[in-house]
């Protein structure tokens, strides 16, 4: 059995056994991380994905981070002999063993799936639970002209949730962040 895998913006056919150099994952050597984007299975049923297989899953055990072989680029410029430069660049890449290829079940199997350089998935949950916190304390203040998100996250920093809070501000004597006196007239309308 194989499977057609994609990690790292590239396509790997494996099969169990195989070592692959796949660009760097967060994972300690003797770690077993989950591939979730295999695009094809095959052997005795072949099944292709559109675009991925549900449920399939390609696990592997990290051997080794390690660094690609040196690539070398040369720089010229037409008629200026002088003016050849070198430059080098080693790819970190992190070497696996594939394992196990689960044609189904490897979304419960319960391993770390594997993920980029260093750099885990972030959640949105927990930015959407920080959001509406905030929007259930106070109002919207992008809702007045002029003041886009960035704007509304300094006031609610400065502590100005409200449209009240923001009517009662004095914009030229303000200090800790820029209010404009456009804000906070129709602050009082809204208010």
């Amino acid at each position: 059995m194989f499977a057609v895998m994609k990690t790292g913006g590239k396509q790997y056919k494996v099969q169990a056994g195989d070592v692959l150099r796949v660009e760097k994952l967060a994972a300690d050597a003797g770690e077993t991380v989950q591939f979730n984007d295999i695009l094809m299975i095959g052997g005795d049923n072949t099944v292709v994905g559109a675009p991925l297989v549900a449920g399939a899953a390609v696990q592997a055990e990290v051997i080794d981070q390690i660094k690609g072989e040196k690539t070398i680029n040369f720089v010229k410029r037409r008629r200026k002999h002088s003016s050849q430069r070198t430059k080098g660049h080693r790819q970190q890449l992190t070497l696996l063993r594939v394992t196990e290829i689960l044609a189904d079940g490897g979304d419960k199997s319960g391993v770390k799936a594997a993920t980029g350089a260093g750099s885990a998935p972030k959640a949105a949950a927990p930015a959407a639970a920080k959001a509406a916190p905030a929007a259930a304390a106070g109002d919207d203040l992008t809702t007045i002209t002029g003041v886009g998100p960035a704007a509304a996250k300094k006031l609610n920093d400065a502590g100005i949730t409200t449209f009240a809070q923001l009517a009662a501000v004095d914009a030229d004597t303000f200090e800790a962040t820029k209010v404009k006196p456009e804000w906070v007239e129709q602050a009082k309308t809204l208010a």
